[in-house]
């Protein structure tokens, strides 16, 4: 029988109850995604012993599942950009992605990231990424083709394009259609296996090792059932993930998700790597923020229609970024949200899954149909369209490259949450990190030993109001590789 407590990620073992190290490494990275591959590739570049414990049995994480678009841009553009003929700035990259991000802008890490983001392009190219010299220029969540650049965001609409000049920056791997994700991991796993980086596949992190003042000593991880304590030197990077598959913890921080059905994400994403931090003391922030979408695009003619909610009332320009949407319609009141189009412009979207709730010759016919106060839905409907014959949008700002009246036969698509439509998310807060990855602290000190990079932390992107598909692997890879560049810098 032992006194040795079972093993709990918010609970620390303390190092002076260690009695035996089964292991000891420099760096002990916790996850094995596009995060943890980019900060092993780098600590050990620099000189650091990796180790890598990933709890499935083979690398990926999310980044694997993911489209594996890469939002990169500024200091005069990629080569893909350039070849595109943008010539793209830090400052307009930098203002976007602050005015995206609101009020939940970490400036330093928004500033870093613009500065160096052409660095990490090349990076990438450098490790095997292949991109190709073209722009997939129609309107959709991702190119279908193996063309690289597309505008993956809200560069184009209201107000974002009064405040940098719009540029598109989502860049996709040379391949076709939703496969890029595999491709990258692939990419970074075969760097990672041709360094003297240890891999420990099916090991499960329980909990980390720290002294009494919460300096981080190592880590504890399962494998073949049993329990092995793992010395650091240098430092634990954690980088586990988010906790879209935790729906306790789902419940408690991020209750809007509620109406979500499609979870994005790996069954690692448990919160594990959060709740360790935790343990050791560090901060939790913007835990109630989700990166959640419609995908009412493509096809690109649907952002002729018009969104309209329970009061039969416009809400924002369409032609935002579908988490944007997602975003907007959640903060409406009452129980209904319908995209009203006109027979010409229909066709059914194929990610969305929404049912056609209601046609109409007229707007009484259709108001009926649908649910909605008939007078309502024609003040709304008559006001769009007389500006929109002007190429006018004086409410909510659509670009007038999509503006045009709205002419019968209607449809209307029911977009309500918990209709049946698609409403993918996953989590966006974490551990709070500086940019170089050192965690930290209710009271911002830096807990020696421990850093973290990926959706474990809070990072560049922190609210689906200004997403862009590409945010989250440029963060994870980027800040993945600054973390283990800092790890293995570290004097102890």
């Amino acid at each position: 029988m032992t006194d040795t407590p079972k093993a709990s990620p918010t609970q620390p073992r303390r190092v002076q109850n260690i009695t035996e190290w089964h292991s000891e490494t420099d760096v002990a990275i916790v996850g094995f995604g596009g995060a943890g591959a980019c900060a092993a590739i780098e600590a050990s570049d620099a000189g650091a012993e990796v180790i890598i414990y990933e709890v499935s049995s083979a690398s990926g994480g999310s980044t694997a599942l993911s489209s594996a678009e890469v939002y990169m841009g500024g200091s005069g553009g990629t080569s893909v950009q350039q070849a595109c003929g943008y010539e793209d700035t830090t400052e307009d990259m930098f203002n976007f992605l602050m005015a995206a991000q609101g009020e939940l802008a970490d400036e330093d890490k928004i500033r870093m990231y613009c500065e160096n983001s052409v660095d990490h392009f090349n990076w990438l190219v450098k490790m095997g990424a292949k991109y190709k010299n073209s722009e997939y220029k129609e309107r959709a969540i991702m190119a279908v083709t193996d063309d690289c650049l597309l505008y993956t965001g809200n560069e184009k609409s209201h107000p974002f394009r009064e405040i940098a000049k719009p540029c598109p920056r989502g860049h996709n791997l040379e391949v076709v259609g939703d496969n890029g994700g595999p491709m990258l991991m692939g990419v970074l796993t075969k760097n990672v296996e041709k360094r003297p980086i240890q891999i420990e596949y099916n090991a499960r992190a329980l909990t980390l090792i720290a002294d009494d003042q919460n300096a981080v000593q190592g880590v504890v991880v399962r494998i073949d059932g049993e329990e092995r304590n793992v010395r650091t030197r240098k430092g634990v990077i954690l980088c586990a993930g988010g906790f879209a598959m935790n729906q306790e913890m789902l419940k408690k921080y991020v209750p809007k998700l509620s109406v979500g059905n499609v979870p994005v994400g790996n069954p690692g994403d448990t919160g594990a790597g959060i709740l360790m931090g935790q343990g050791v003391g560090g901060a939790l922030i913007h835990m109630n923020e989700a990166f959640i979408t419609l995908p009412f695009y493509p096809p690109g003619s649907l952002t002729f229609g018009i969104f309209v909610n329970a009061q039969a009332q416009r809400f924002i320009n369409e032609d935002i970024y579908h988490a944007r949407m997602a975003h907007h319609i959640l903060n409406q009141v009452g129980n209904g949200i319908f995209l009203i189009v006109n027979h010409d412009d229909y066709e059914h979207p194929p990610f969305l899954n929404a049912d056609v709730a209601g046609t109409g010759e007229s707007i009484e016919e259709l108001a009926e149909e649908i649910g909605l106060d008939a007078d309502m839905l024609r003040h709304t409907i008559e006001f769009y369209n007389k500006n929109a014959a002007k190429g006018n949008d004086p409410v909510f700002h659509k670009h007038e490259a999509w503006l045009k009246p709205i002419e019968p036969p209607y449809a209307a698509l029911n977009c309500t949450p918990g209709s049946g439509a698609l409403y993918p998310y996953f989590t966006l807060g974490g551990l709070d990190t500086l940019p170089t990855g050192e965690v930290l602290t209710m009271e911002r000190e830096v807990i020696p030993g421990l850093y973290a990079a990926g959706r474990t932390s809070c990072g560049l992107p922190r609210t689906a109001a200004g997403y862009g598909s590409g945010m989250s692997v440029g963060d994870a890879t980027y800040f993945g590789r600054v973390t283990g560049q800092q790890v293995a810098a570290r004097k102890v």
